[in-house]
């Protein structure tokens, strides 16, 4: 049966659209409170200090890593349309009851809340991008894809920063601003996503095989855990894994610090100046993904860890360069190794968490194994929460440092590995299990 390729066409741009605007809408609540925390730091009517902020980022992203882990299976059973668009709507009323009670009680529930629903968008939109689009489109399409959440982090904070601090002049305003934001997309998102091509009347973009009513009833009766059993047995997924766990601490210290960070070391660029800066680490983040994909596809003939590794070592140097920059007072320097540290971290970031999804498979358990990946990221990103609250910044960029690197080690045995789909014959051991199988020497 031949696909109406207008239609086809029409679906895969609106699903795009829909998916990276809902995913970057996330961001507007999720980089709330760290701009909140420069209002709330000189409020006495609220006196939270920087171990308390850090305690309650920690909680956010232990309820995150827990999402993660979970929501991916639940995207696989249920679809992504039910998961994510209960997320958006759940993370908009949060960040509204945050921005209204300031109470620790209440953020102590709102964080673990938002930590929950924030969780829901990654796995399940992907799955979503790979029911529209075939395997050998989902590499560049991913990358491309993969901007939306640099471009959530680069708005978000001088959206709410202007709301709270120039046009409101509190920082409940920095909440309240960004769920109104997230509250529109989740309309817009029930309005024009569908889960899959067959829900709008087209046919699977990928042939489905072709099953018994014998097989039906088995894969009926398959456990919602299965697809989590199947990729714990694969070495590649829980090579992503630890390698996702030791590069986003340093990604959240920068989302989830970089105002307190850059106001505490350059106090004379004022508040909302601290919320404009780190946005360089995210502007980069726009160009990351795309610039690796691409060096991935035409300098290392569709081997995507060369690239990631050198990517991860650059960073290094980055990370350990950065509290220099900040003690010379230098706007400029310190944009511009945010910026480098945006590029070099965001590319890896983006095709470690989107390469099992593509090449583990998304018809059956590509949820599950993005879910996985970005969980394993998520227990990591805890640390990019708490240690900023807990010790001083040289020594936490030291240890930023000393992570990227060890990452870039721990993927470095896959240099001459390639995606299953994408291996040229005589390439690799065939494996039904195998995300990426390492060349044959």
């Amino acid at each position: 049966m031949n696909i109406p390729m207008g239609s086809i066409k029409r679906w895969r741009v609106q699903i795009f659209a829909i998916t990276w605007l809902a995913y970057a809408a996330f961001y507007f609540t999720r980089k709330a409170f760290s701009v909140a925390k420069l209002g709330i730091g000189d409020d006495p009517s609220f006196p939270l200090d920087k171990m308390m902020m850090a305690n309650l980022d920690g909680l956010y992203l232990a309820a995150y890593a827990v999402g993660q882990f979970t929501w991916g299976m639940l995207a696989d059973r249920f679809g992504p349309r039910v998961v994510v668009l209960g997320g958006l709507l759940i993370s908009a009323g949060a960040a509204l009851v945050m921005g209204t009670f300031a109470t620790l009680p209440i953020f102590v529930t709102c964080m673990l809340v938002q930590g929950l629903a924030q969780s829901t968008g990654w796995s399940g939109l992907c799955k979503n991008l790979g029911s529209f689009f075939p395997a050998q489109q989902r590499g560049r399409v991913l990358g491309l894809w993969s901007s939306c959440y640099a471009f959530g982090g680069l708005v978000a904070s001088p959206f709410a920063g202007w709301w709270a601090y120039t046009l409101i002049g509190s920082w409940h305003a920095a909440f309240i601003s960004s769920a109104a934001v997230v509250a529109v997309v989740a309309v817009l998102f029930f309005m024009f996503q569908r889960n899959t091509p067959q829900d709008v009347g087209l046919p699977a973009v990928e042939p489905e095989p072709v099953l018994s009513a014998e097989q039906l009833a088995a894969q009926q009766r398959v456990s919602v855990l299965e697809p989590l059993r199947a990729i714990l047995r694969n070495r590649t997924v829980l090579t992503l894994g630890l390698a996702y766990f030791l590069l986003k601490p340093a990604r959240y210290a920068i989302l989830l610090w970089g105002p307190v960070i850059v106001y505490e070391q350059m106090p004379s660029v004022g508040k909302v100046g601290a919320a404009i800066v780190p946005t360089a680490f995210e502007l980069a983040g726009l160009l990351g993904p795309v610039l690796i994909g691409l060096a991935s596809d035409k300098l290392f003939g569709a081997r995507r860890m060369p690239a990631c590794v050198l990517s991860l070592l650059a960073l290094t140097v980055a990370l350990a360069l950065f509290m220099g920059a900040l003690h010379t007072g230098s706007v400029v320097l310190v944009m511009t190794l945010l910026f480098v540290m945006g590029l070099t971290l965001y590319g890896p970031d983006s095709m470690i968490s989107s390469t099992a999804a593509i090449d583990f498979g998304t018809a059956k358990a590509g949820a599950t194994a993005a879910g996985f990946v970005n969980g394993c990221g998520s227990v990591g990103a805890i640390l990019g929460g708490l240690l900023p609250g807990y010790f001083d910044t040289v020594t936490v960029f030291i240890v930023f440092a000393g992570a990227a690197l060890f990452s870039s080690l721990v993927l470095m045995p896959y240099w001459n590995a390639r995606p299953a789909v994408l291996a040229q014959a005589g390439d690799f051991v065939p494996d039904r299990n195998a995300v990426i199988k390492p060349l044959r020497t």
